[in-house]
């Protein structure tokens, strides 16, 4: 259960400050995009190192596929792992939506933060987007972790600043998931588009997930 909770506290830091930062700073300049990025980013690298030796630090439904499909861990784990990631992502949502009516700045997203297909070509563009930006995410994840040719200590860093490159490319075109929990808790308040596009934000991070852990099951060195 400590393991769960865990995951639910640490996707609920990386909604609330990512998408919170999002919302505002705003995400319709350089500048703008470059401090959301490190946001989402830094929150990882801090929940690492701050429950990495509890649960792991998946804080992502597609990380937890991930490492289920590469035989790390039960599907009974797994199963908790999306409760308490999926709560968070909500109880983050909620807690945005409270901030955006109780301060005096503006929500410069329009939605808490959440994500959008528009700018992406439509649902099948951003569907792309999504699986080959969480392929690569989940990928390094994967790698990083492993307990054999990982990166041990610095496996933290390295997926903060990969979840940084990543919404560098990607947030002008669709806001950036690459985790479904993200992506449920603030488009279940903002409501509209970004409610109605959100199955795209579920599917399409975890196939990429699921993915990644096909291509680092071929790559990764067999034991003798």
């Amino acid at each position: 259960m400590k393991k769960y909770i865990a995951e639910c506290v640490g996707t609920f830091v990386l909604t609330f400050l990512g998408c919170g930062t999002a919302m505002f700073l705003g995400c319709n300049t350089p500048a703008g995009v470059v401090g959301t990025a490190i946001a989402f980013g830094l929150a990882v690298v801090a929940m690492a190192y701050t429950i990495g030796g509890i649960s792991g630090c998946h804080i992502n439904p597609a990380i937890t596929l991930g490492v289920a499909l590469s035989g790390r861990m039960t599907w009974k784990d797994a199963c908790g792992y999306w409760v308490g990631q999926v709560i968070g992502g909500i109880l983050a949502g909620a807690c945005l939506l409270l901030v955006a009516n109780v301060v005096t700045a503006s929500d410069l997203t329009g939605g808490l933060g959440s994500n959008g297909v528009a700018n992406a070509g439509g649902v099948w563009g951003a569907c792309l987007v999504e699986v080959i930006a969480t392929f690569l995410f989940v990928l390094v994840v994967l790698g990083t972790t492993d307990s054999k040719v990982g990166a041990g200590n610095l496996a933290g860093l390295a997926i903060g600043l990969s979840l940084i490159l990543i919404h560098l490319v990607c947030i002008n075109l669709t806001g950036t998931s690459v985790n479904p929990a993200r992506s449920i808790g603030p488009a279940l308040f903002a409501g509209g588009d970004a409610l109605k596009d959100l199955w795209v934000f579920i599917c399409a991070p975890l196939v990429g997930g699921a993915l990644s852990a096909c291509v680092w099951k071929a790559m990764v060195p067999k034991e003798k």
